[in-house]
């Protein structure tokens, strides 16, 4: 009687605890974010190409500059990504060193002369797919943070609801964060050339999205008296769906040397469904195991399940290219975006909506790249910084990264490859913002090498 009595309890108890798992703001900014990751030439100039063109990832940025390709091509590509996460939590640091493979970038352009005694020429139809976002890691945090506030809510269960704690004494805790999944982003593009200075491109893009987090936390604890205590928590969630967007864009060239780019996205509308699972808990004692009959030792809260619908930020880039003849060229793009107009609906999210405004604000994106030519070698490098989106973040939220890569032209094709590095910080409150806990830092390092193969068609 006493097991059934504890047992119902600690399920009940359970799920009035926050969430381990991203609430709906968070995940409304992580899916409203798409990574510089594409062809090597364009990740080796950090992604500065809205006023270039002549790339299948750049056409992404800006349809328009899928015209400027002066015969049709295919390209593939493939990255390998290290990603490096340092923990710190009451003066206890961890670091985790993870690696990813994936296939991030593919597409062809078909171009076809259609002047005929037209002012328009070069008509351009083009496909590309590309990885937006990559969601896979794993990272650890440890230390004692003198509270615990699962172990709270038990004590009185213990104590057949005494009014005084058994087990007060925390000897630490114990967080795992690990996701997975990739939002995969689709590209069909039109464009033409305008006389020999006007570029102008519009593409329809198509998303799918899967995106899975499991967090597990534990705290072991004591009643002073050589009893301990220790709790584990596990949740998962797993949100999949699909969405829309379009771009429209256009290239100018004033004169040779200058190039001049604007281009508009527009929001991603998403229609997304979740489940969420939760385990709770399994409890050691000195005295006492307590558990239900459930296959894993632990009390489940069973698959819910839940729909809605995500409307991201909409995207202006401008941009700017100089060209010096067939030597070389710098090209620079700035890109605005307002996460405040995140959007969620098809259920009541009056608060999280309200969030999103007061707590949201527009940020901008800096792109530089440069590109310099010998013979059938082309060098290049590039540098960016993405501002965050939050209007309490600190400069070291910032994302700040470099690139560099080199270019190999061969009969019928060429040979690309980037080296790119980002950086920043954050922080994770493990036990939401109400608990006497303080955030999880977090310092994270990308870095990520891409080969691309380009045939000409």
């Amino acid at each position: 009687m006493k097991k059934l009595y504890f047992a119902v309890m600690l399920l009940c108890i359970a799920f009035t605890l926050n969430a381990q798992t991203l609430n709906y703001n968070d995940i409304g900014v992580l899916f409203s974010k798409e990574n510089i990751n594409g062809t090597a030439r364009y990740n080796a100039m950090s992604g500065a190409f809205g006023a270039l063109g002549g790339d299948l990832s750049s056409i992404e940025t800006n349809p328009a500059g899928a015209a400027v390709f002066l015969k049709s091509e295919f390209s593939i590509s493939l990255n390998s990504r290290n990603v490096k996460t340092a923990s710190s939590f009451y003066g206890t640091n961890e670091l985790i060193d993870n690696d990813y493979t994936n296939v991030s970038q593919a597409g062809g352009v078909f171009v076809f002369n259609t002047r005929n005694n037209s002012d328009w020429s070069n008509l351009a139809i083009g496909f590309n797919y590309s990885m937006a976002n990559d969601f896979e890691n794993l990272w650890i945090a440890e230390g004692n943070s003198g509270f615990a506030p699962i172990t709270d809510f038990y004590d009185p269960v213990i104590q057949n609801d005494a009014s005084t704690p058994v087990y007060g004494n925390s000897d630490g805790q114990y967080f795992e964060d690990y996701t997975e999944g990739r939002n995969n982003k689709y590209s069909f593009t039109i464009a033409s050339q305008y006389n020999d200075n006007l570029y102008l491109g519009f593409s329809l893009n198509t998303y799918d999205i899967e995106y899975y987090q499991s967090t597990l936390i534990k705290e072991y604890n004591n009643d002073g008296t050589g009893n301990n205590f220790d709790v584990s928590q596990t949740q998962e969630l797993l949100t999949v769906g699909d969405g829309y967007s379009f771009n429209f864009g256009l290239i100018s060239k004033p004169n040779d040397n200058i190039r001049l780019g604007l281009a508009f996205q527009s929001p991603v509308w998403y229609t997304l469904s979740e489940e969420y699972v939760e385990y709770d808990v399994s409890i050691f004692d000195n005295n006492i195991n307590i558990t239900n009959d459930y296959p894993t030792g632990d009390t489940f809260s069973g698959v819910n399940g839940y729909d809605y619908k995500l409307r991201t930020p909409s995207k202006l880039t401008g941009s700017f290219a100089y060209i010096f003849n067939n030597q070389g060229l710098i090209s620079l793009d700035y890109v605005y975006k307002n996460y405040s107009n995140i959007k969620l609906s098809n259920a009541n999210f009056t608060e999280e909506n309200k969030t999103f405004k007061t707590d949201m604000e527009s940020t901008g994106q800096l792109r530089i790249g440069t590109e310099w030519r010998f013979n059938a070698i082309s060098l290049r490098g590039g540098y960016h910084i993405e501002k965050s989106p939050y209007k309490n973040a600190l400069d070291i939220e910032d994302i700040e990264g470099f690139s560099f890569g080199a270019g190999f032209k061969f009969k019928g094709g060429k040979l690309d490859f980037s080296y790119q590095k980002s950086s920043n910080s954050t922080s994770y409150n493990v036990y939401g913002p109400d608990s006497n806990v303080n955030a999880t830092d977090l310092d994270i390092d990308n870095s990520k090498i891409t080969a691309t193969l380009v045939l000409n068609i």
